[in-house]
């Protein structure tokens, strides 16, 4: 403002302010009194006084405007600030949050690496103690073996030591004996005596008493003269001379170091073999001993046939009959369904339905003699093993005797194959020209029919028919179902009641005693053998059709099943006791044995 005081330098002014009035108190100067150049300064000054005031509104309004902006730069911050605040804030908060999110992690993770760690130390403890539990049985078992070594090694040290010394033994006494032999040698010269040979005692064993010996001090037990001082033999608790040492067998002397005695006789050991070791009744050689070194062999329970273990595995023949083995180059029958059949069976073998009708009514007959008579015709077929099967898997009732049925009693209709003809029996034994047609059965009772299988022998037929024919009767007869044990025991008692009965006319017919078993040998043709067959069926009987009665009831009274075998023996108790009648009515009331 220099330039203001320059250009009113030497004006005196006054500002008086009263009560609110402004006074200037100034000299009054004219205008016109005022210079050019005085004139264009006051302009120059007013406008620089213009322009100054200018700069300073303008000053002013950019103060004004950077007030503005710094208050609105300071709001702003504020804002920002206070969001940063809130951020911080939340951020604490998310940070808060998240430390203890990772502290419960932590805890967490630490609390499953303790357990982590006590499982594996528990494993590692339970490792440890089954490798200290098998390192302990690991020792004791190598101690055993240790143990066991040591005893072995010291019975072996012990049976080497008794070896030596058995050894040293026999040294010394073959030593003892050349010396004793020398010396009995040197006395027997100096008095003139022949020197005693040496004595053979089962082994070769010198005279332990080179001495003279008297007469009538050694006598042979065999021809009971004086032996002298010659060779001798002391065995048995005698002495003998070695060619009166004889087998009781061949009665040759027995010069063999080895020999065989027998209720206190002497046997060279193959005569003793050949006498007294068992032979198969099947392959004729003497049955083996077996890895203990014992003779063992098979016997059957009725026949007394003993045989080698081996046959029953090597497919030696069997008779479906009687159940012999067959021995070898022997002949028997080959039926078409495989059965093997001896040829002392085909002697009274039932080979057709024709021909098994006069059988069928002399059971009838039987049945008739006991009150117990069948008013209904029941026909009786006889069929092939395979159509009995084929029947029994259509039959709903009764009970079948396993493993092969032999017989069956029929309730529904079926049409079954019987045999009509009898089969020609060709070369080599063999069934040729089996003659069967369709029969076909209708029920007109409870009964449809018996079936039985063909070719077994008249006895065992008869049997099976008397069998079947009383679980005929009881079904005829109203009986209820019984139990296997009760039925097939009482039919089994009817059978060997038939089968008794027989052996009882055959043992009173007193026929001839002709083994069919000579049959067998001979050279007969198969159309003989049928012939003959014919003959035995009509009333002569053989030695072995009696022997096959006997053992047809014993395999009645041995067998070991509960239904036949128990059943019979309770059911032919029951009858011993309070007879068949009363027994068959107790088992209508009851469905047991009395």
């Amino acid at each position: 403002m220099g330039w203001w005081t320059k250009l009113f330098k030497g004006h005196k002014s006054s500002y008086r302010e009263s009560y609110g009035d402004r006074i200037w108190d100034e000299p009054r100067t004219s205008v016109e009194e005022l210079t050019e150049y005085e004139q264009e300064e006051i302009d120059y000054a007013i406008a620089l006084s213009l322009s100054v005031e200018d700069q300073n509104g303008k000053a002013v309004k950019d103060e004004e405007a950077h007030s503005d902006e710094d208050e609105h730069s300071t709001k702003a911050e504020s804002e920002d600030d206070e969001e940063s605040t809130k951020c911080l804030s939340e951020d604490d908060d998310q940070i808060s949050k998240s430390h203890l999110e990772e502290d419960e992690q932590l805890d967490k993770a630490q609390m499953e690496e303790d357990e982590r760690l006590a499982k594996a130390q528990m494993e590692e403890d339970e490792r440890l103690a089954k490798a200290q539990m098998e390192e302990d049985e690991r020792l004791a078992k190598a101690q055993m073996e240790e143990e066991e070594r040591l005893a072995k090694a010291q019975l072996e040290e012990d049976e080497r030591i008794a070896s030596t010394l058995v050894e040293d033994h026999e040294k010394v006494s073959t030593f003892q004996a050349e010396e004793d032999e020398q010396l009995a040698r040197a006395l027997q010269e100096s008095l003139n005596i022949e020197p005693p040979p040496p004595r053979f005692d089962s082994g070769n064993i010198f005279n332990p008493y080179p001495f003279f010996y008297p007469p009538g001090y050694r006598v042979c037990a065999g021809c009971q003269t004086e032996i002298g001082h010659g060779r001798f033999l002391s065995c048995m608790g005698a002495v003998w001379h070695p060619e009166c040492f004889r087998c009781n067998t061949c009665n040759e002397p027995i010069t063999d170091y080895e020999f065989s005695m027998s209720d206190n006789r002497p046997y060279h050991k193959s005569c003793y073999k050949e006498q007294h070791h068992p032979r198969c009744d099947v392959c004729r050689n003497f049955i083996p001993t077996n890895s203990s070194g014992l003779i063992e062999f098979r016997k059957h329970p009725f026949w007394s046939q003993q045989y080698c273990p081996s046959h029953e595995k090597d497919g030696t023949p069997r008779c479906c009959s009687c159940e012999r083995m067959e021995p070898r180059d022997t002949s028997y029958l080959l039926l078409d369904d495989g059965r093997k059949l001896c040829l002392e069976c085909l002697d009274s073998a039932i080979m057709d339905t024709h021909e098994c009708q006069p059988l069928y009514l002399e059971i009838q007959e039987f049945y008739e003699g006991l009150n117990m008579k069948v008013e209904q015709q029941v026909p009786m077929l006889l069929v092939e093993r395979q159509a009995l099967n084929e029947a029994m898997e259509g039959e709903k009732n009764g009970h079948h005797h396993l493993p092969e049925t032999r017989g069956l009693c029929l309730s529904e209709e079926q049409t079954v194959a019987t045999i009509s003809k009898r089969p020609r029996i060709g070369a080599g034994y063999r069934i040729i020209d089996m003659f069967t047609e369709p029969y076909r059965l209708v029920r007109r009772c409870e009964v449809t029919a018996i079936l039985v299988l063909y070719g077994l022998p008249r006895l065992l037929t008869g049997s099976i028919l008397a069998h079947e024919m009383m679980h005929a009767w009881l079904r005829l007869k109203g009986y209820p179902n019984l139990k296997p044990e009760v039925e097939e025991g009482i039919c089994q008692v009817l059978a060997h009641m038939w089968l008794d009965s027989e052996m009882y006319s055959i043992t009173g017919s007193g026929v001839a005693s002709t083994s069919s078993s000579s049959a067998s040998s001979s050279s007969s043709s198969p159309s003989s053998s049928s012939s003959s067959s014919t003959s035995s069926k009509k009333g002569r009987r053989s030695d072995f059709e009696k022997k096959l009665g006997d053992f047809f009831k014993h395999q009645i009274e041995s067998d070991t099943s509960s239904a036949y075998g128990d059943g019979f023996r309770e059911g032919n108790d029951a009858v011993s006791k309070y007879g068949l009648k009363r027994t068959l009515d107790h088992i209508r009331l009851t469905g047991t044995f009395p």
